[in-house]
């Protein structure tokens, strides 16, 4: 008897296990729910679901969603969307939500959106409610010299078209920034740009920043204007600075070359001074064979000692302070 009880036990296990297993690859539930949905598919298709392990139920709750807004849509294509890595629960709605806003986006593009890394239901929910994006603080200098410190508020709409391979938002902030500072930039004043901060959003918005990005600027509104420092001041001083330093360096130069003169001159001099001695050294010399050949005599050399002598004193009469 209790052999038969634990045979009965075991059957039963048994049973159940093959039970759950027939549910678990026969998804007779989802395949009942789709059907009383409208949603063709096949018990045979789920089934192959499972060996390819692909899970029905988003297959077929995406169908479901699909064919109740009016979409047709194949399972295949969901299925490889899914091998693909793709998320196939986002595509549907990104779909419906497109077909309700009249946006015009097909399963193809949709696809290759999500596949591209960009949230594709995101993409579809910003192209009905756009995005404001705000921009870091950017610092122009105005013709005066003045700077300027704007802030703007960038609103923006996606451009499903250009999801695939456009710009994001980086490249959008970066080319609103170059057109603030172009536009801070040429004005002749900082106090026009004050008085009209609306004439920087026109001339950004004319320059077509948009273009090849995945975006659509709408608006560019100017938030915040600051006046900075006077650039234009600390550069004239700067320069000033920079001109006296040359003008200290070119004088140093020029005493320099002075004083290097006056020590050439002074080296010239004591030259020649040594030049006189060496040729008084001689004079004596240059006297004693005048003598011996018979060229100068005794009275002669008395004359010439008196003139020196003569000579002598007047210097000493001239300049007293001389000992």
């Amino acid at each position: 008897m209790e052999i038969q009880m634990g045979l009965f036990a075991l059957f039963a296990f048994l049973g159940l296990v093959a039970v759950w297993l027939i549910f678990y690859f026969i998804p007779v539930g989802l395949w009942f729910s789709a059907l009383v949905s409208g949603v063709h598919i096949s018990l045979l298709q789920l089934i192959l679901m499972r060996w390819r392990k692909v899970p029905p139920s988003i297959i077929v709750s995406s169908m479901i969603e699909s064919t109740k807004a009016g979409l047709k849509l194949d399972p295949n294509e969901l299925e490889a969307h899914y091998l693909a890595g793709g998320n196939v629960t986002n595509v549907v709605h990104a779909l419906v939500s497109a077909q309700k806003a009249n946006i015009m986006l097909d399963f193809k593009m949709a696809t290759a959106i999500d596949l591209a890394g960009r949230d594709v239901f995101e993409a579809v929910q910003m192209s009905v409610n756009p995005k404001v994006i705000n921009t870091p603080p950017v610092a122009a200098v105005a013709k005066d010299g003045i700077q300027l410190i704007a802030k703007a508020r960038v609103t923006v709409r996606a451009n499903i078209k250009q999801l695939v391979g456009g710009a994001g938002e980086e490249t959008v902030l970066a080319r609103v920034g170059e057109g603030i500072v172009s536009s801070i930039g040429s004005a002749a004043s900082h106090k026009i740009v004050l008085e009209n901060p609306d004439s920087i959003s026109r001339v950004v918005l004319e320059k077509g920043l948009d273009a090849g990005t995945a975006f659509e600027i709408l608006s560019i509104d100017i938030a915040d204007i600051d006046v900075g420092k006077n650039i234009g001041a600390q550069l004239q001083m700067d320069q000033a600075q920079a001109d006296k330093n040359i003008a200290q360096a070119k004088a140093e130069e020029r005493r320099a070359m002075a004083v290097a003169l006056e020590q050439e001159n002074k080296a010239k001099a004591q030259d020649a001074r040594a030049k006189v001695i060496l040729a008084e050294a001689e004079v004596p010399l240059a006297m004693a064979e005048a003598f011996r050949n018979g060229n100068l005599g005794i009275m002669d050399y008395y004359k010439m000692k008196n003139i020196m002598a003569d000579t002598s004193m007047r210097e000493t009469i001239a300049r007293p302070d001389k000992k």
